[in-house]
């Protein structure tokens, strides 16, 4: 494998998580005759030396890498700047009522901002990460690609990387499926060949999410209604829920006879708005009810690869697992709205829909609302 684009050698500076992903970039960069060199983020110090999220295990696995590899690593403490730019927007999300992600932000404001910056400092010429995503550049612009692994690819997550960030960074396990990354690892014997892929947000790790918002958020319980507003059960607090969600609920076995339009009365519930006036959390049977449904979003806090595309049909996605999705898409200075050919399902406030033009993410924006 080769970049094309990037023929002599170069100071780059690798993201080295203690993943295999991370591990697997930094080994294909060195064997391009770059000079590497690893950082270990720490973004969370609060409760750090719990079960769910000890970068102390994932500094020892990084390091371990580094020794196996050849490369020198550094430990850096981005954690204030992960409190006051991510943490302080994603608790004030929640407690709006909305479903932030984190990890869409701290790619924007952490590894692709301060561990850029940090990057500089060390002489790096550019920076590299284990996510699955490609750039190219064309006619001078460079562009956010999908990776090639469609059941890994992580553009979603990196929509509101600009072009001079994208300038300056490398994606090379972009390239290759998840499978080929494994098999590499092993064939070169890193230890952390087969650890498994975290499936935490980026600085909760894999603790209970309702547990570790308790920390923070106030509690305000209320009832749960159906949609004809029948009380059936109680919240624990707004914060605490996202539209769709199904686990949680404490309502399995309620039944409502004669739901219009719902599911039979043994479909499960599922999250479908939440009243903020009255503290009221609305829920409806069945996986495809209406109003789990949506044929328009609107969003804003917009941000571009490249710059605002024209008006037209183009393909989205209002949440991260899901197909790309048809849709027109209508343009104004701080907004877009999105029309889509067939409804989508739980569109969420504070999620992000992004944009793409076939492979190409072309950026997007902050679901602020959506309509049937």
């Amino acid at each position: 494998m080769s970049f094309k684009n990037h023929p002599k050698p170069q100071r780059v500076v690798v993201g080295l998580s203690g993943g295999v992903d991370s591990a697997v970039t930094a080994h294909l960069l060195k064997q391009q005759g770059h000079e590497v060199v690893g950082i270990f983020m720490k973004n969370w110090e609060d409760d750090d030396d719990s079960e769910y999220c000890s970068s102390n295990v994932d500094f020892v696995d990084a390091a371990a890498v580094a020794d196996v590899i050849g490369i020198e690593i550094e430990h850096v403490n981005f954690a204030a700047d992960y409190k006051d730019r991510v943490f302080a927007a994603f608790l004030r999300e929640y407690q709006a009522g909305r479903t932030p992600n984190p990890d869409v932000l701290c790619n924007a404001e952490i590894k692709f901002k301060a561990f850029l910056d940090h990057a500089m400092r060390l002489g790096a010429e550019k920076i590299a990460t284990g996510h699955y995503a490609r750039v190219r550049e064309v006619a001078g612009v460079h562009q956010l690609l999908k990776g090639l692994d469609p059941a890994k690819d992580q553009s979603y997550f990196l929509h509101r990387l600009n072009q001079a960030q994208l300038a300056k960074t490398l994606f090379p396990v972009g390239e290759l499926k998840k499978t080929e990354v494994r098999r590499i690892a092993e064939e070169i014997g890193l230890p952390n060949a087969k650890k498994k892929d975290s499936t935490g947000i980026c600085f909760i790790g894999e603790r209970p999410f309702r547990e570790f918002l308790n920390r923070y958020l106030a509690h305000a319980p209320g009832p749960i209604v159906d949609e004809r507003g029948r009380k059936i059960g109680e919240h624990v607090g707004l914060s605490f829920y996202t539209l769709g969600q199904r686990q949680g609920l404490g309502i399995g076995g309620v039944k409502t006879k004669g739901t219009p339009r719902g599911g039979g009365d043994h479909e499960p519930w599922f999250v479908a708005r939440k009243d903020l006036e009255k503290n009221t959390l609305i829920v409806v049977q069945g996986h495809d009810h209406p109003l789990l449904l949506s044929r328009t979003l609107v969003a804003d806090d917009l941000a571009w690869t490249h710059e605002q595309p024209a008006d037209a049909d183009i393909a989205a996605k209002s949440r991260y697992r899901q197909s790309d999705a048809a849709c027109r898409f209508e343009g104004a200075d701080n907004t877009f709205k999105l029309t889509f050919t067939e409804p989508q399902w739980a569109v969420t406030p504070g999620q992000s829909a992004v944009l793409y033009d076939g492979e190409v993410c072309l950026g997007g924006g902050v679901i602020a609302s959506a309509a049937r």
